[in-house]
């Protein structure tokens, strides 16, 4: 992502928040749009796919408080296109075009324009009240390698495999350095030359009054070197957008909303610098029978009136098989039973526990046998204890 789409394009627009907007505000907005928009709910849908990417975007910024913060700095000071200039004036015949964008190659957190290599937005301001950053012999210095950008990805996982852990395909379209060219820009059989403006430096400086003012060179804009023959995959830019598959192993106990990071698989750097990171969001499937609190797995079971008074042992399922638990005589609906170690298992190797929710059920209707047994059983059973609630009563009578 260049600067120039942190200038152009309104972040907090595309997820519908306000600029003021708290992270779990941006979270949420984030989360609702990639959930609606993601391109496994809506097959064969190109708008949503856009949808899609461009709440990723958005979130990879407005996501991360040092971008936010960069994001907001960049947008108020050049949003307004003041500081757009071009060599010999716009839209003047030989003129070549000068934009911001070329001075901010790093500001989307290393992943930029590829012909500034990286320069923060800090970076902008020592060189232009300090006449550039030193290089070797005091003149200005080389714009060195760029991290690559980092990726999101979102993968549904079945409740099993998110307790047991799993190996997923990951099908990604990210840019990556060109095959052809192997990022150089150039044609095959030939290679950019230095720039004979700035002799590679990438940035020239002149003098005015007491300043010395250093900027991008505009005969090479900013890279350093000139490509002549452009290399006809990549049309010079060195880089094309590829589809790559990677094996991604989520550990036993990977949670809902949990996001796993995989360092140096994001967006290739710059000029020989390090790959971003790819962060995948789990997003689990519920089960048709087990829920999840934290490392222990709950069950609700059934039973009867006779079983709750009289007590049972209950055979309930496990995720590898099944255990016995004794229900004591007189046991309430809503009792909580426990199967230790049946839960999820910790990294540690500990698993957490089963919790079985007892739940009494009451028959809509009896038989006539049933019914009077009940009421021989009601004659015979002291009523419940009731009074505070009778006193209460009596007081509205």
């Amino acid at each position: 992502m260049s600067s120039k789409d942190w200038i152009e394009k309104d972040f907090y627009a595309v997820l519908g928040v306000d600029k003021a907007a708290s992270g779990d505000d941006i979270k949420k907005a984030y989360r609702k749009l990639a959930r609606d928009s993601h391109p496994d709910h809506n097959p064969g849908d190109p708008k949503a796919e856009e949808r899609f990417k461009a709440a990723s975007e958005a979130y990879a910024v407005l996501g991360d408080d040092a971008k936010r913060r960069e994001y907001d700095e960049l947008r108020s000071l050049f949003g307004s296109g003041a500081f757009r200039r071009n060599a010999r004036g716009a839209g003047q015949p030989g003129g070549m075009p000068f934009d911001v964008s070329d001075l901010f190659g790093g500001a989307a957190g290393g992943g930029g324009d590829r012909r500034f290599g990286g320069a923060g937005f800090q970076d902008l301001f020592s060189s232009i009240f300090s006449g550039g950053a030193a290089g070797p012999g005091g003149g200005p210095a080389t714009r060195g390698p760029a991290r690559g950008r980092d990726v999101e990805a979102e993968v549904a996982l079945d409740f099993d495999d998110a307790v047991r852990g799993v190996t997923v395909p990951l099908t990604l379209r990210a840019p990556g350095v060109c095959d052809t060219c192997h990022g150089n820009g150039a044609k095959p059989g030939t290679q950019p030359r230095t720039c004979p403006v700035c002799h590679g430096a990438g940035v020239t400086t002149r003098n005015q009054g007491s300043f010395s003012f250093s900027e991008p060179c505009r005969n090479c804009q900013g890279v350093g070197t000139i490509v002549e023959e452009k290399c006809p995959e990549c049309q010079g830019t060195g880089g094309v957008t590829k589809t790559r598959t990677l094996n991604v192993r989520f550990p036993a106990g990977v949670a809902d909303g949990q996001k796993i990071r995989l360092a140096g698989r994001g967006e290739p750097g710059a000029r020989g610098g390090p790959a971003g990171d790819l962060f995948v969001h789990v997003k689990v499937r519920p089960d048709e029978l087990f829920g999840r609190t934290g490392d222990d797995l709950t069950l609700t079971v059934p039973i009867t009136f006779a079983e709750a008074v009289l007590g049972t042992d209950l055979r309930v399922p496990t995720l590898d098989g099944a255990v016995t638990l004794r229900v004591p005589p007189g046991t309430p609906s809503g009792r909580i039973l426990r199967a230790r170690g049946k839960g999820v298992v910790r990294r540690d190797g500990q698993a957490g526990d089963l919790l079985v929710t007892l739940d009494v059920v009451v028959p809509a209707r009896v038989s006539d046998e049933a019914r009077t047994a009940l009421e021989s059983f009601a004659a015979q059973t002291p009523p419940a204890a009731r009074e505070h609630l009778d006193a209460r009563v009596r007081r509205f009578s």
